[in-house]
């Protein structure tokens, strides 16, 4: 009996992984001070460099997956790997919320953080939500049909919202159907607080969220195809240059919008994560180039444990009030780095300062061979 090889494994799949991950602890752990525009989310329509950083994380799930799926099994021991690992996923995802499941109550004395108010969706939820359904479908599908599959998923968000929004609310933010179909299902006090009913990770934009996964797999796919020549780079950047134009004319019917992830925002993503892909393997692969290899491989390698210990750790650091109303991590941003560089830089510098930290976690990991697997 003969094995078949194990398919060449990219170092350049792996930076940007950890690239993505890096760029997304410095947006979600602005400092102090109003960030640079680029590092915030834009309100509604509209897009920022933090716009991407979500999008290609699942980008670089469907790159893994690409590789995973691979390896030999029998369909009982995908179904139960997958549908375990989705649940983990989502777990880690709701007990992150929950965490530290205590709260300040109004006298300043702590108090349980109650289950019945705890956020049901989020990142990691999406995560695994999107991870299962684009496993399934990479699983039994051809990559043709798992083309037309990612296409059906964005145009079925797109005639949900249309069809079934009250009139002229499809791209509004409170009576969208998405918004309505999340307020029955699950109701406000599961929902994000922020955006007073709200949530930019609800059911609907799942759908086309997946279609991002099923992207990475597909250029994963096409990847370990190619090779690693400049003429995959080339092919790379003109698909994603392509899929750029398609959202921006898409634009007058179908507005780019991160928090709805609308059709048009799918192809802008996707097509500059392709993009992004193309270069770095240009320049890793190609070019032979070694800076920042080690370091953002060792990111990529354990993104999971990496997110779950920045978020929980700045939650706890927050914990601690200097003085009413304001957490540590707060206050260290406006003593020392707003002191040290006022506005925009000193969010930035604040940030920077704790991705490290978290990058330094990692680095303990990885010496240990420690690495978080769901």
């Amino acid at each position: 009996m003969t094995v078949a090889p194990r398919p060449e494994r990219f170092a350049s799949l792996d930076m940007f992984r950890g690239a993505t991950i890096f760029l997304m602890i410095v947006v979600n752990t602005a400092g102090a001070g109003q960030p640079f525009t680029q590092l915030v989310h834009a309100p509604w329509i509209g897009f920022t460099l933090a716009d991407l950083v979500y999008p290609s994380f699942l980008f670089a799930v469907g790159n893994a997956m690409s590789f995973a799926l691979t390896r030999p099994m029998t369909d009982g021991v995908f179904l139960r790997r997958i549908f375990k690992r989705a649940a983990l996923i989502f777990l880690l995802g709701f007990m992150m919320y929950w965490y530290p499941f205590v709260t300040h109550a109004a006298d300043g004395s702590w108090a349980i953080k109650p289950f019945a108010d705890t956020r049901v969706t989020g990142v990691l939820q999406r995560i695994a939500l999107c991870y299962l359904l684009a496993g399934l479908l990479a699983r039994y599908l051809s990559p043709r049909w798992l083309l037309v599959a990612a296409v059906a998923l964005v145009l079925a968000q797109w005639a949900i919202l249309a069809g079934f929004s009250p009139a002229g609310e499809a791209f509004g933010r409170y009576r969208n159907a998405g918004t309505l179909l999340d307020l029955r299902l699950i109701g406000p006090e599961h929902l994000y607080r922020k955006d007073r009913g709200f949530d930019p990770e609800g059911l609907l934009g799942t759908l086309p969220a997946t279609a991002n996964v099923v992207a990475g797999y597909l250029a994963g796919v096409v990847i370990q195809r190619w090779g690693k020549h400049t003429a995959t780079v080339g092919r790379m950047v003109l698909i994603g240059a392509g899929l750029v134009i398609g959202a921006l004319l898409l634009t007058p019917v179908l507005p780019i919008a991160k928090k709805l992830w609308t059709g048009s925002f799918v192809l802008l993503t996707v097509g500059l994560d392709m993009i992004l892909i193309g270069a770095v393997i240009g320049v890793v692969e190609v070019k032979g180039v070694r800076v920042g290899r080690d370091f953002l491989q060792m990111l990529g390698r354990n993104p999971l444990a990496i997110y779950l210990f920045s978020e929980l750790l700045v939650v706890t650091i927050e914990l601690i009030h200097v003085r009413p109303g304001v957490g540590l991590y707060r206050w260290i941003g406006e003593t020392w780095f707003q002191a040290l560089a006022p506005g925009p830089l000193g969010s930035l510098l604040c940030a920077l300062a704790y991705t490290l930290l978290c990058c330094w976690f990692g680095r303990a990991l990885d010496r240990r061979g420690i690495i978080l697997k769901v």
